[in-house]
């Protein structure tokens, strides 16, 4: 059995029941109380929460205040897998005072390229790193332990070579500049067996098509933390995104 089968059953062993009365139907990694003998690791509690969730909101900001609101919003949407982007300003403290306000949420950084900032989000809290390439010393880094690494790749060559050598879940980027949810299609066809998150362009509007193509997950970041919106801090805007993101997300992974 592969881990990606594995977790795929562990999941599906989880209750279906939510904290939230909002988002009654969505689709948890909490054991069931009924079966107090599986022991779940974090790692696979990530793995989960993003397949089960189809969404990834990549949040970037000018500001760390912005930022924590931002995705206070995003979360208060229903959002449950969210990444902050290394470029934003005071990054590790918005995701600390994020953990402490939201641990059932999955948090993570995202443009992780040095070992040291890799190490620092993991101090701060961070439940996943993703790259848009991969770093070697973060990949080698996580190995055996609870944190789960997402490095980006774009070619055949680049995906195996992620996945053989310990990635349990490979980014597709750039995905629209590469033929968008086609290409996702196509990888799918050698490479069942590797989790694949698309990345890049992608909207609302289109998740649903990368999901149904073989993606375990999508990111969204302008298509959830909308430029303007951000600019004009229009938080109502973000959580309106968010819900909706969330809504097909949802519909999108359970079809």
């Amino acid at each position: 059995m592969t881990f990606a089968s594995t977790t795929l059953n562990l999941c599906r062993s989880f209750s279906t029941s939510s904290s939230s009365p909002r988002l009654s139907g969505k689709v948890t990694c909490r054991a069931s109380e009924s079966l107090p003998q599986l022991s779940v690791s974090t790692l696979d509690k990530t793995l989960c929460q993003i397949k089960s969730s189809g969404v990834i909101a990549c949040l970037r900001a000018n500001s760390a205040e912005v930022a924590f609101e931002a995705a206070n919003a995003a979360i208060a949407g229903g959002i449950s897998v969210l990444e902050i982007v290394m470029s934003t300003p005071g990054v590790f403290e918005v995701l600390e005072k994020l953990v402490k306000e939201h641990p059932r949420t999955t948090l993570g950084v995202g443009t992780v390229l040095r070992i040291e900032d890799a190490k620092t989000a993991i101090n701060a809290g961070a439940k996943f790193l993703m790259s848009p390439a991969i770093v070697k010393d973060i990949l080698d880094y996580v190995q055996g332990g609870e944190i789960l690494y997402i490095p980006g790749a774009m070619t055949p060559t680049e995906i195996l070579s992620a996945y053989d050598a310990g990635a349990k879940m490979v980014k597709i980027y750039p995905v629209s500049a590469l033929g968008g949810f086609q290409y996702i299609s196509a990888l799918k066809k050698p490479f069942p067996h590797v989790s694949m998150v698309a990345s890049q362009g992608i909207t609302i509007d289109s998740m649903e098509e990368y999901i149904i193509r073989g993606a375990s997950s999508v990111v969204l970041s302008d298509a959830i933390f909308d430029k303007e919106a951000i600019s004009q801090c229009n938080f109502s805007k973000i959580y309106k995104l968010a819900q909706s993101a969330t809504l097909l997300g949802n519909q999108a992974v359970n079809r």
